[in-house]
């Protein structure tokens, strides 16, 4: 496998944790709100896992491989 970029990965990260908590106001908005629909609720949550998947991901790619 080829030497990613660590500085884009990071750029990536910085990216997702932005999206990451809009999506958690968004949905502490709409959580508030009693005529929210709750489909609408749904997949904004399913989205939110979704990115936090991704986040782990490229975190874990950011650590060196060691040999053990």
């Amino acid at each position: 496998m080829a030497t990613e970029d660590p500085g884009k990965i990071a750029a990536q990260l910085v990216e997702l944790r932005v999206e990451h908590r809009d999506l958690d106001e968004a949905i502490a908005r709409l959580a508030a709100d009693r005529g929210a629909d709750e489909l609408t609720l749904k997949r904004l949550k399913k989205r939110k896992l979704r990115i936090k998947d991704m986040i782990t991901a490229l975190e874990s790619r950011l650590i060196p491989d060691l040999d053990a």
